[in-house]
This record gives structure tokens, C-alpha cells and sequence, in this order.
């Protein structure tokens, strides 16, 4: 029998095949271009402190589980040893020899910037030293190429009455702290909603108010005012599941940037009391630096687990809406432990199998303050469990957004996408990461290789470089300086050469920059 031809069919028939050819021909992998991409930054949370990673007393089961079909990483580096620099790598791809932010300076000149009431009344108070009016933030890329994007969780990258604050630097939502020093309560009188103050039903309480006088330290309720109603960790995370739900039919970029743990020590009542059962009975802490505490341990313990639970959520609500597959979901650390002696890093080995002395973890750049766990999880590209030991850190999001996007990178852009490592292809591999951080006596930093060179003590002047081998001392212990003369004489030209004279002259370091 003769063979229609497709022109002598009606017009509805032709159209209805069309369209189910152009369906049955579709690659596979279309629907998995531009992916959502969900970016977790836990605050302060060491290396050792998942359970994939080592961690035997606190439990992170849903984290764990993003790595169990997903690709974690060994070797992966924050930008920074502390928050606001950190913060700045991330949003610009620039590492800290050339990104604008490269401390936590707290801007005092402006006036009372540490008492929340001040800040509170005046808003010109809060937040820290803006980005450059001209910065281009990962978040600008992926809105400028039709993503929605949003943020919750701490900003510090600039305060209200700037330029940059989150809906001015590309983000189309924010919920959260503006200001970092206000992130040390859980309980704030208020967070940022947009551009607009969300007032929440707590009241002040100083970093100075200990205990009343007279209280027993061994009593629930002399500790009931650090324990108010409104926990932010909670108010940021509906925002950030709201925020999934309400863009589920568009791309969407979410920077979930978590004060989690971070201290204060504040967690859920119910987390704290699972972790009083399993731990034990033990000494409350009473000083100032941080609000005194009932159950330090307990605490800081259900801190990162109610975090993992929020992780848990956060998967639970892209399988309801239909996006898991396709949702790229990065989590990470912005920084190494605490060096604060009310959360003992010691019992919970929170840098795992780095070194965990207080003098190596948050604040400097050795590795127990700047390798900091990273777990890649997207099931459509990444099909089972992988782990890799690719030399990685923050600036490198930026250059992978561009890569996900097809865009070129700017020659400015110091990360290198390891896109290509997620789908499982050749990865390239950096020259080199480095690291300046003007405070704590000035220090830098080089990964080569193997090798990592460092210097400290620079704001008195030039320092020697230790080096360290990496592969047989991951822990900085012995300095090998003297018997390699090549790696040094290399690591100190990558030291003279990959950084520019910052322009904020508190940012400076005397022994560079003089």
C-alpha cells in the first residue's frame, strides 16, 4: 500500500506529530540543563564534623546521605579563615589576594557598632564594609541569565544603607541578617526582610549580661533569657523552603547561608535534650564572651543536627515539587572550627584528621582553618557514591556557575569550574590556591601540589616560609622549608605575584603592602 505523505494529513494530525517527535527525539539530558542550584554554607562547622567525615557523636544523617549519592570532597578550601572574606570569595570568584572584603573589620568607626540597641535605633550601625558599587556577585550572573534568586541566612558583606546589601547585588530575595555581629544571638529583635525590618517577639539580651545575681547555674530557668521565642535558624529556613516552593515552576539560585553553629550557643530544646541523654551530665558555662549555657556540649551538638535536619527538608521539598533530579545542591563550611574554649572542639575532634590545636583552626589559615568539608550532590549528573581529592575552594562556584550557564569567564575570575568533575569527565586542575589574611598578626598561604606554604606574623614584618608536605603530614607538624629549596623559591614567587594591593588600608599587611 502506498505511503501518505505527511502533507496530505489535516493540519491537526500534523501538528500532534510534531510535537510527539520533537518529545521522542529530545535528548536525554536536555531536561538537565541549567539545574537549580541550592549553595548550604554552614557557619563555623570543622571538617570533622559530619559523620562522612569521620564524626561519631553528633548525628548528620541527611547530610550524610547527599554525600552517599553524591561526590564529597577531601580537599576543598573555604576562602578565608573567618566570615565576611569568606562571604566575599564566594559572591565575587576572586580568591583573597584580589576580592575586596579580606577581613572581618567591623567598620567601628561609625560609632557604637557591637550594642544591638544602637543597632536597633539605627540601622546606619549594622552590617560590615560594602563590595565596590561595580561588583558583578554570582548571584547577578545567574538572575541576568533568568534564574530567580534568593538568599537567607547572613549577609556581612554590607550594611543597610549601602549599595550592597543582598537585592542590590543580584539576589531578587533575601530573608536573614544583614550584619554578622548581629548574628551572634538567635534570638535578634529583628532580621531583613528585602529591604524592610521584620521585627520578631524577643527582646535584647548583651553579649555582657551573664546570669542574674544569686542564680543557680545547675537551674533550666536562670538560663530561660537566653531561650526566647523567635529562633531565626528556623524563621530563615521556612523562608528558604517558601522560596523553593514559590519558584517551582522557574530556574532558581539559593544561597542558604546558615549562622548554623556559629555561637551563641542556642539550639531547639528537643535536639538539646537528645544530645543531654547521650552525653551525659556536664559543666554548664557561665562566662561572658558568648551567652552562658546550661549543656555546652549538648548544645553545640544540636546545633549542627537541627541543621541537618533542615537539609533533610530542603530534599524532602524538591522531591515534592518535582526538582530534586535536576537540583544541584552544594554543602560546605565558611571557615574551620571555633577556637572559643566553651565548645570543645577537642571531645567532637571537629577538625577530624586535621590539626585541631585552638592556635589551627578558625582564623588561620592553616588547614584545620581553611579545608572545610564539601559535599556535591545532583542526581541527574551524579549517579552514585564518589570521592575525590581534586584541590578545590570557594572561588571556584563562581567559575562553575559560568560554566553550568555557557558563559566565558572573565579573566578576573580567579576559580576554576569543576563542573566537569560532576559529570564525571577531565577535570583541570589549579596551578596553584592562595590564601592573605591581615589579622591575627598577618598570614598567607599556598597549596601547590602536595605542598603547602605558609607565613605568619607579617604585620611585623617579612617572615620565613614553613612548608609542608601535605601528602605525609596533613596535620603542619613538621616544616620541611630546608630540604626543599625549589618549592620554597616557587611557592614565594606564587606569593610575591598572585595578589594586588588591597584598597582599604585596614586590609593591608606591613610585611606585603609597605
Amino acid at each position: 500500500m502506498k505511503k501518505k505523505s505527511i502533507l496530505n494529513l489535516p493540519l491537526h494530525l500534523i501538528l500532534s506529530f510534531v510535537i510527539f517527535y520533537s518529545i521522542s527525539c529530545e535528548s536525554p539530558n536536555k531536561n538537565f540543563d541549567n539545574p537549580n542550584i541550592i549553595y548550604i554554607l554552614a557557619d563555623d562547622l570543622g571538617y570533622g564534623e559530619l559523620g562522612v567525615y569521620g564524626q561519631k557523636i553528633i548525628e548528620t544523617p541527611n547530610i550524610d546521605a547527599l554525600a552517599k549519592t553524591g561526590l564529597l570532597f577531601t580537599d576543598h578550601y573555604t576562602g578565608s579563615p573567618v566570615c565576611a572574606p569568606a562571604r566575599s570569595v564566594l559572591m565575587t570568584g576572586q580568591h583573597s589576594g584580589h576580592t575586596h572584603i579580606r577581613n572581618n573589620g567591623e567598620w567601628s568607626e561609625r560609632g557604637d557598632v557591637w550594642s544591638f540597641e544602637a543597632m536597633f535605633n539605627d540601622p546606619s550601625l549594622e552590617g560590615q564594609r560594602p563590595l565596590p558599587d561595580s561588583t558583578i556577585t554570582v548571584a547577578k550572573v545567574f538572575k541576568d541569565n533568568g534564574y530567580k534568586t534568593g538568599m537567607v541566612g547572613k549577609w556581612g558583606l554590607g550594611a543597610p544603607h549601602t549599595n550592597s546589601i543582598p537585592n542590590l547585588m543580584g539576589f531578587d530575595f533575601f530573608y536573614g541578617y544583614n550584619c554578622q555581629r548581629q548574628a551572634h544571638t538567635f534570638y535578634p529583635t529583628h532580621l531583613w526582610k528585602n529591604t524592610e525590618k521584620d521585627i520578631l517577639n524577643n527582646y535584647i539580651v548583651t553579649k555582657q549580661e551573664g546570669l542574674d545575681s544569686g542564680a543557680d547555674i545547675n537551674s533550666e530557668e536562670s538560663y530561660k533569657k537566653y531561650n526566647q521565642a523567635d529562633y531565626s535558624a528556623t524563621l530563615m529556613h521556612n523562608e528558604a523552603l517558601k522560596f523553593i516552593d514559590d519558584n517551582k515552576d522557574s530556574k532558581f539560585f539559593l544561597y542558604y547561608a546558615s549562622p548554623l553553629p556559629h555561637l551563641p550557643l542556642q539550639a531547639p530544646k528537643d535536639w538539646v535534650d537528645y544530645y543531654r541523654e547521650k552525653i551525659g551530665p556536664e559543666k554548664p558555662y557561665t562566662g561572658r564572651r558568648y551567652y552562658p549555657n546550661q549543656y555546652p556540649k549538648a548544645t553545640y551538638a544540636a546545633m549542627i543536627s537541627y541543621l541537618d535536619e533542615q537539609v533533610g527538608e530542603i530534599v524532602d521539598k524538591l522531591k515534592e515539587i518535582g526538582k530534586y533530579e535536576n537540583t544541584l545542591i552544594i554543602f560546605t563550611s565558611d571557615n574551620g572550627p571555633t577556637h572559643v574554649d566553651h565548645v570543645d572542639i577537642d571531645y567532637f575532634n571537629s577538625a577530624g584528621i586535621l590539626n585541631g590545636d585552638r592556635n589551627r583552626v578558625k582564623g588561620r589559615v592553616y588547614e584545620g582553618g581553611i579545608r572545610v568539608p564539601m559535599i556535591a550532590h545532583w542526581p541527574s549528573q551524579i549517579k552514585s557514591e564518589r570521592t575525590t581529592n581534586h584541590i578545590s575552594a570557594f572561588q571556584d562556584f563562581y567559575a562553575t556557575a559560568l560554566d553550568i550557564l555557557k558563559l566565558d569567564k572573565p579573566y578576573y575570575i580567579d576559580g576554576l569550574s569543576f563542573l566537569p568533575l560532576l559529570s564525571n569527565k577531565n577535570q583541570k586542575k589549579h596551578d596553584y590556591l592562595y590564601w592573605e589574611f591581615s589579622t591575627q598578626s598577618g598570614q598567607q598561604a599556598v597549596r601547590y601540589g602536595k605542598w603547602k606554604g605558609l607565613k605568619t606574623d607579617l604585620q611585623k614584618g617579612p617572615q620565613p616560609l614553613q612548608l609542608f608536605n601535605l601528602e605525609d603530614d596533613i596535620k603542619e607538624i613538621k616544616n620541611v622549608s630546608n630540604d626543599n629549596p625549589y618549592i620554597v623559591e616557587k611557592i614565594e614567587s606564587i606569593m610575591l605575584n598572585a595578589r594586588t594591593t588591597p584598597i582599604l588600608e585596614n586590609f593591608k599587611i606591613k610585611a606585603l603592602d609597605n
